[in-house]
């Protein structure tokens, strides 16, 4: 697969667009790594099973690069004080996550013993996912007060979206799938194992921590809303199977490191 190297070209054109854009409106750059888990809601499991919302984690890991209005590095200066160059940032990511996923709750129970209960413990499946996009940082309280005062909290929430390619894989250890013997009947014709391309849209709540005159911390807990249901290589027919009518999803805590860039 050679996709992904497509999103990181990309991502170096929004950087190389950033440092132009610098150079006529004085931005100043911050960037980052970021990891944590990954709690994928899917067509696997139990809606609100607590099972299935911890059993079906993985990882996500991503580089961030950050415009802030509030500060010129050319200059060593800060911008004109302005609402929006105090109270906002532009955050340009590239991450990647991956999760494995399976049937929690009470139809997989092994009180269960019906053919039904059988084919869904037999079903396995995965998704690896690859984004690129932007979001917008909303901080309430005064960026350049942040920014002079090591030991200093900035809480924040963010809007934005994504585009995602991604790479499902859908098996049954019973066999192949599509065959009386390994498929639950709604889930008959309804996987597949072929790689795509999606939108989203990301919000997060977060905060950044001061820790040295050019590094922060960073904690934020993200929502994204794939606008497709097949990320996760499942489609059960939404008229017909109501309880699987919700596009793909996944909640993602995050830790990162910020470096500013002079």
């Amino acid at each position: 697969m050679q996709t992904p190297k497509y999103f990181i070209i990309v991502f170096a054109f929004l950087l190389g667009l950033s440092n132009s854009a610098k150079a006529q409106f004085g931005f100043s750059h911050e960037i980052g790594v970021i990891a944590g888990p990954v709690a994928f809601q899917s067509d696997y499991g139990e809606r609100h099973d607590f099972e299935t919302n911890s059993g079906n984690t993985g990882y996500g890991i991503g580089l961030i690069h950050y415009l802030n209005f509030s500060y010129r590095a050319e200059c060593n200066c800060y911008t004109p004080e302005t609402y929006f160059n105090d109270h906002f940032k532009l955050r340009s990511e590239l991450s990647y996550n991956k999760t494995k996923l399976q049937h929690f709750g009470k139809w997989v129970d092994p009180k269960k013993t019906s053919l039904f209960a059988d084919q869904l413990r037999a079903m396995r499946g995965s998704t690896a996912v690859t984004n690129i996009g932007m979001q917008l940082e909303y901080y309430p309280l005064s960026i350049r007060d942040f920014s002079s005062t090591i030991g200093a909290w900035a809480p924040f929430i963010s809007l934005g979206g994504q585009f995602s390619f991604y790479d499902p894989e859908a098996s049954s250890t019973l066999g192949p799938l599509n065959t009386p013997i390994s498929t639950p009947i709604k889930y008959y014709n309804a996987t597949t194992n072929k790689a795509g391309t999606v939108w989203s849209i990301v919000s997060s709540v977060g905060t950044r921590y001061k820790l040295t005159e050019l590094s922060d911390l960073m904690v934020d807990l993200r929502v994204q809303y794939y606008f497709s249901n097949w990320v996760d290589g499942l489609n059960p027919d939404p008229k017909i199977y109501t309880e699987n009518r919700a596009n793909d999803w996944n909640i993602w805590f995050n830790v990162g490191y910020i470096f500013y860039l002079q």
